[in-house]
């Protein structure tokens, strides 16, 4: 079975795409085509929106999911005029809250979105340069600032994971790959021994990191399986001798990953 799921938003999308991608994951026997759609906030968008949802109506047989956080009545309303089946992300969680706490949000009254928070707001942007600015081992001069070190071998999911949890949480992470050398002393690199409280490790299966190594250095012995199935051996190795809690990556979205990371370092969110 094929569905067209739609995520709308007057502004980023992020929070209508979030929660939509996670309750379409609970149904895995039907096939989404995913689209976001940021940023309609005015009527003519909102018309030419209709437009591609009544489309895709036609062409699945089937209404599509809307997935929307649109704060906008008159732009809700055209929307509502679709052949496509709404859930307002917004009012569904938000008209009960507004009953439990005797007060109105800024949706009912149709404030619209904001950056809330701008010490939340700097939080964010200070997080993400951080990731990037200490990625892949670099600047390691600057780890007593890192709320998390991520390490691993080269194309495990480090990068992905320290940039969601600074986008997300706004948490400091920096990443330090570990090399054929590591292994090879069987021991932590001395950049990482000072700061071995704040470790934790990612590991990932070696079929999958093949695969991974393969579209980015083809042919190579970097991707080959043999390469591969020695560093993640030796590096898990490496985690147990250290005692460097850690979590393969393989089946798990970076989300999950984040989460999963957070709780067991048991490191407290800066965004609140």
């Amino acid at each position: 079975m094929k569905r067209t799921a739609f995520f709308i938003s007057d502004g980023t999308g992020i929070t209508a795409e979030t929660l939509g991608q996670s309750l379409l994951a609970q149904f895995e026997t039907i096939d989404f085509t995913k689209l976001t759609r940021p940023y309609i906030d005015s009527v003519e968008k909102a018309r030419a929106m209709v437009q591609q949802i009544n489309k895709a109506a036609e062409q699945d047989g089937a209404r599509p999911i809307i997935f929307d956080t649109i704060v906008n009545q008159d732009i809700r309303e055209i929307l509502a005029e679709s052949e496509g089946f709404m859930i307002d992300i917004f009012s569904t969680f938000l008209s009960p809250l507004e009953q439990e706490l005797t007060s109105h949000s800024s949706y009912s009254v149709g404030k619209s979105h904001s950056i809330g928070s701008s010490t939340n707001y700097m939080e964010r942007i200070e997080a993400v340069n951080f990731a990037l600015d200490n990625d892949d081992g670099a600047r390691t001069h600057y780890y007593d600032k890192a709320d998390l070190i991520l390490v691993g071998v080269s194309r495990c999911g480090k990068t992905p994971t320290c940039l969601y949890m600074a986008m997300q949480y706004g948490i400091r992470a920096a990443n330090y790959p570990l090399t054929e050398d590591d292994m090879e002393r069987l021991q932590l690199p001395a950049a990482l021994k000072k700061y071995k409280d704040k470790l934790f490790g990612l590991t990932i299966d070696p079929d999958r990191l093949t695969a991974i190594r393969h579209e980015r250095k083809p042919n190579s012995r970097y991707a080959s399986f043999a390469q591969c199935e020695f560093e993640v051996r030796e590096v898990e190795n490496l985690f147990r001798r250290e005692n460097i809690n850690f979590i393969n990556s393989t089946h798990f979205s970076v989300e999950e990953i984040s989460a999963k990371i957070l709780v067991e370092k048991g490191v407290e969110r800066r965004l609140k």
